[in-house]
């Protein structure tokens, strides 16, 4: 049960349609996942309804227990489904898509934690189309071996989320996470290959506006170019409690402030995720940064 009774501006409206019905069809017959259903995103109607979802890789276990994720946890055993590259790149080429967000579970269990399936699946649908490919990864424990294989594969966009301030990290994430490792992976991605890095971070978990602006202040000293803002929302009684509503004018002066920072694209309301709008923030970067 909640503790407060969500606001009028956390009420979604279902519109499903005919984009999204047929989406989601071809994704259940090429037997992929998304974080759009595992994570049960607000978003998923706007965003199928538009063309565009963002692909869960390596399976629906993750090996991590953050304990804000509604994705399960589990040992997959090693288990990797070494036909995933294709299939995922067959159903981007046929969905006419532009943009395409590539995400995947954590998996520790896994010497490269699983880079070279994500790498593949990029190379993969470079060679069938010319979709722009953002890639949210995990943080393959600060691994550089398995940052640089992402590096290589010529994604366009490279992401990996801070999640959440400094002072909450370790009741908010895995303890396998870090606040300092999350900074030292984004900052390696920008400086080794000089592309557009991305991160997230959830509010209404208890954090001070303060220690927002601090988070905001570290990506951008990590050379993050864009970041997204977003409410925090119970998934279950398993998982951490909302703490705060935060108001959308709150989210517009995080947003103000992001961007007196310096980043070239910034998404800041109740129902921003990772990827939301996210071929929409790489146009306007490019435009801003003048590539």
């Amino acid at each position: 049960m909640e503790r407060f009774t969500k606001p009028e501006w956390l009420k979604v409206k279902l519109q499903v349609n005919e984009n999204y019905s047929s989406l989601r069809s071809r994704l259940r017959e090429l037997k992929l996942h998304t974080i759009c259903e595992e994570a049960r995103c607000p978003n998923i109607f706007e965003c199928w309804g538009h063309g565009t979802a963002t692909v869960l890789l390596l399976g629906e276990k993750c090996t991590r227990a953050c304990r804000f994720c509604a994705v399960q946890t589990g040992n997959p055993h090693g288990l990797v489904d070494l036909n995933e590259p294709v299939r995922v790149a067959e159903q981007a080429a046929e969905s006419g898509l532009s943009y395409i967000v590539l995400t995947s579970v954590d998996r520790d269990d896994l010497p490269d934690g699983g880079a070279s399936i994500i790498a593949k699946t990029v190379g993969e649908i470079k060679k069938r189309s010319d979709i722009v490919v953002e890639v949210l990864m995990p943080d393959f424990r600060g691994n550089r071996s398995s940052l640089d294989m992402i590096i290589d594969s010529g994604a366009e966009v490279l992401a990996h989320n801070i999640e959440t301030v400094r002072r909450l990290t370790p009741a908010v994430r895995d303890r396998r996470a870090g606040y300092e490792q999350s900074l030292d992976v984004l900052s390696y991605l920008k400086k080794k290959s000089g592309r557009i890095t991305k991160s997230s971070i959830m509010v209404g978990l208890g954090e001070r506006r303060e220690e927002v602006l601090e988070t905001l202040s570290d990506l951008r000293s990590a050379g993050v170019d864009a970041v997204t803002i977003g409410q925090y929302l119970q998934p279950d009684r398993r998982h951490l409690e909302v703490q705060e509503y935060i108001h959308p004018e709150l989210f517009k002066e995080y947003e103000r402030s992001a961007y007196e920072m310096g980043f070239r694209m910034v998404a800041s309301g109740p129902f921003v995720r990772s990827s939301y709008r996210a071929g929409e923030m790489y146009l306007t970067g490019m435009v801003k940064g003048g590539m």
